[in-house]
């Protein structure tokens, strides 16, 4: 018999009536003995009815719990306040009733009611949980506790009950059983993120499908063992896992991130956080891990840095750029005055004694001019005349001349990859693309003083978008050329310097430090672009990428000897000498008068017209680009030829940035004359436009055109659109120039125009939209699209005319374009 059992019979002995009533029976205490005994025996008797007069009290007024005695069949025989208060019954409402009606019709079903009262029976105590009703019939989360009562001779008299409404309770672990499966639905969802859990001594105890795909451990695999395989075996030995738990448990999280190892041995950049993890006691139960495959991350600011770093470099580069062709073109106007006024010293002073000090002043005019057009490379303001052009051919043309230039100790060896192919053509001014070819060459002789090997490679080659964005240029074909050498090589900090102009690192008086600068300045200009790799004690490379043409190459001219007398170059024309430079306009007067020609001079655009519109006699426009004033030369030259359409126009400059709008012409090298010059060069350039041998399109651009249009021009880069309306005024035509859309529709409002030329992407609205809302108000007849991409109009079909030009575009595009809409 259990102790709960011994317990009742015991208290049955002493007082029956009185466990009764505990049990709901109402019947008095007993009468006392008369006796001395049975006085003592009154006395315990007295004392166990007041203890059960106050249990049956404390059990009636308690109302957190229902608190009711059953019979042994299960019928409720009493009742208390607990029980009207959580289960709604009043007393007569339920005494007398079975206990079942409590239970849900499924747990009666299941028979749970007389399971309890056996449990009870079997076992004295009986505890459980569920869903319990109501008397309205809404249900609550009960903790019951039923209790079997017995008298002292083993008989069941029935079963104390004890019911407490713990929904509450109930709905919190509820909720908190929820919040965790929800977590850990949510932690094996993820996928981008590898979280698992680590013993205190770092061996994995979980294990999510984030970390299988990053990892590539099944959990089979990896619960177990310890984190530290994810480590390279560089970091494992340097203790950095077992560094990371102890920072963690310390300081209660370690954050870092660096190389971490897959299951087949490959790496990936890892961003890793541990977190110590603690129970209610502070006591460590282990740790939470979380690690982030961002890999692309790290390359993407790898390549941001590169970016930076390019933008930087090409800034610098652009500044040296403008401050060195600034420099040479002052400084070439020095040597034009210099060379003028020697060779006017040579005619006049014809012994022996002042022509051989006369040639050597001319021969430092002429380094000091090889100096300036080495500057004007770098800086990109070179006058170029590029032709289609096949690499192989100029280097095999090369040969002999780089053997001698190197000498016996450097072997030379071309090689020349057709793996895509043959290769390709490219557009480049040969004559300067071997200038940078033989100074790259003598670099490497330089840096290879008891000789090696200097090895050209050309190849076929895509820049795709990242790596034509790091290269800064547009994506597409390009030809590749490199320069190795098997030399001393380059620190990292001299590879950085490298293009800059004037550094070097050979010894004083053995050279100007411009090779690599000519070099750069000419590929960019060639719009290609330049890189140098070099390792100290290995050699360095250089690698130029130059874009492909697909045109023909063009077979090199044959170079005709310089005369040495200007007698069939002499001419009786009157040249108009346009100079704000006194000293170079005085020793330009100096040389054409003794050439023969008629001089007039005017200090500025303004003045020259003045003198034309005066009458006088001119056939020769000969005029600076650059001058002071309002009137640019190109503009003055155009109202020239307005008032005197036969008169011949020849431009000079020492700086080739400053012929804006004369691009075609540069190109055919027929219409400027690069300073310094020569007197015989200034005489054959002079007999060249007289006699009718320079270009066509010299005529074309200087020419007044059949009909002038007025041209609205949109463009929201301020150098391009300066450039394309100085050209615009080269053809003869006028113009407006805006910078966006709204100002152009501003510009539309006021007055009509013959051509709209505008840039397809503009800021706000497009150059698209722009030309559908002006031909809809009839504001313009023609459209004529630019872009620096393809233009994106096939497939569209457009209720207006409209012609593209892809950029950069050259003057007889532009020309050609703006014919087509006369």
């Amino acid at each position: 018999m259990t102790a709960q059992r011994e317990a009742t019979q015991q208290a049955m002995s002493d007082d029956d009536k009185d466990i009764g009533s505990v049990a709901g029976d109402n019947a008095n205490p007993p009468e006392p003995h008369a006796d001395e005994s049975a006085a003592a025996s009154g006395t315990s008797a007295r004392a166990v009815g007041f203890s059960s007069q106050w249990l049956r009290l404390w059990a009636e007024s308690t109302t957190d719990y229902s608190i009711f005695a059953l019979a042994p069949d299960g019928t409720i025989i009493s009742w208390n306040r607990g029980g009207e208060t959580i289960q709604g019954y009043q007393p007569d409402e339920i005494l007398g009733r079975h206990v079942r009606v409590m239970y849900t019709d499924e747990d009666q079903r299941a028979g749970l009611p007389e399971l309890g009262l056996q449990r009870a029976r079997e076992e004295g105590r009986y505890e459980a949980e569920g869903w319990r009703v109501r008397k309205d019939g809404s249900l609550f989360w009960a903790n019951v506790i039923i209790n079997a009562l017995y008298t002292p001779d083993g008989d069941l008299l029935g079963y104390g009950r004890v019911v407490r409404d713990i929904s509450d309770k109930k709905k919190a672990t509820d909720d908190a059983l929820e919040s965790d499966r929800r977590f850990r639905l949510l932690v094996q969802g993820v996928n981008d993120y590898a979280i698992f859990m680590l013993s205190p001594e770092g061996c994995v105890t979980n294990w999510n499908p984030g970390a299988r795909r990053i990892k590539g451990y099944t959990d089979e695999q990896i619960i177990g063992k310890h984190f530290s395989c994810f480590y390279t075996p560089e970091d494992a030995a340097a203790g950095v896992p077992q560094r990371g738990l102890e920072t963690a448990t310390r300081e209660g999280r370690w954050e870092a991130e660096g190389w971490r190892v897959r299951r087949d041995g490959s790496r990936f950049w890892a961003h890793v956080v541990i977190d110590a993890i603690r129970d209610e006691n502070g006591e460590l139960i282990g740790f939470a891990k979380i690690t982030r495959d961002i890999t692309e991350r790290r390359q993407a600011a790898e390549l941001l840095d590169q970016t930076r770093n390019a933008l930087f470099q090409s800034q610098k580069m652009e500044a040296l750029g403008k401050m060195t062709g600034g420099v040479a073109h002052d400084f070439n106007n020095v040597l034009q005055v210099l060379r003028g006024n020697l060779e006017l010293l040579g005619a006049r002073h014809d012994d022996a004694w002042s022509r051989a000090r006369i040639g050597r002043a001319i021969e430092a005019v002429e380094r000091g001019s090889k100096l300036a057009s080495q500057l004007l490379a770098f800086g990109r303001r070179q006058a170029l005349q590029p032709v289609t052009t096949h690499l192989g051919d100029v280097l095999r043309g090369m040969e002999d001349l780089l053997r001698r230039a190197l000498g016996e100790r450097v072997q030379v060896r071309v090689h020349e990859s057709h793996a895509g192919g043959e290769l390709w053509n490219v557009l480049v001014d040969a004559h300067q693309l071997e200038n940078v070819v033989l100074n790259l060459a003598i670099n490497s002789r330089d840096a290879m003083p008891e000789g090696g090997v200097l090895t050209f490679g050309l190849s076929n080659a895509m820049l795709y978008a990242q790596a034509a964005m790091t290269a800064q240029v547009e994506p597409g074909e390009y030809v590749k050329m490199t320069v190795t050498d098997t030399g001393a090589g380059m620190s990292a900090e001299v590879v950085e310097r490298a293009f800059d102009p004037f550094f070097t690192t050979k010894p004083e008086g053995e050279g100007t430090g411009l090779g690599l600068s000519m070099a750069y300045g000419f590929v960019l200009q060639s719009g290609g672009h330049i890189e140098l790799a070099s390792t100290p004690g290995v050699g360095t490379t250089v690698t130029i990428y130059l874009p492909r043409s697909t045109d023909p190459a063009v077979a090199r001219p044959v170079v005709q000897a310089e005369p040495e007398s200007d007698e069939d170059l002499r001419g009786g024309e009157t040249v108009l000498v346009v100079e704000d430079d006194r000293r170079v306009q005085l020793t330009v007067v100096d040389m054409l008068s003794q050439l023969g020609y008629g001089v007039l001079t005017a200090n500025d655009a303004t003045e020259a017209l003045t003198v034309l519109r005066s009458g006088a006699k001119v056939d020769l426009l000969f005029s600076d680009v650059v001058m002071p004033g309002p009137l640019l030369s190109p503009e003055m030259a155009r109202q020239a030829q307005l008032m005197r359409p036969s008169l011949k126009v020849l431009f000079t400059s020492g700086h080739t940035r400053d012929t804006t709008g004369l691009d075609a012409q540069l190109r055919r090298g027929a219409d400027l004359l690069q300073k310094p010059y020569s007197r015989v060069q200034l005489a054959r350039k002079i007999r060249d436009v007289f006699d009718g041998t320079a270009r066509a399109a010299h005529d074309a651009a200087l020419s007044a055109t059949p009909r002038t249009l007025h041209i609205l021009v949109v463009e929201d880069d301020r150098d391009a659109r300066d450039a394309l309306c100085e050209l615009l005024t080269l053809l003869g035509h006028t113009w407006d120039a805006v910078a966006n859309a709204e100002e152009a529709l501003k510009r539309l409002q006021l007055h009509p125009f013959d051509v709209l030329l505008t840039d397809l992407t503009l800021p706000g609205m497009s150059g698209l939209d722009l030309a559908h809302a002006a031909i809809a108000v009839h504001a313009v007849k023609h459209i004529v699209f630019s872009s620096g991409r393809e233009a994106p109009l096939h497939d569209e079909s457009l209720p207006f005319t409209w012609t593209a030009l892809r950029k950069p575009y050259s003057f007889d595009q532009l020309k050609a374009a703006l014919d087509a809409q006369h």
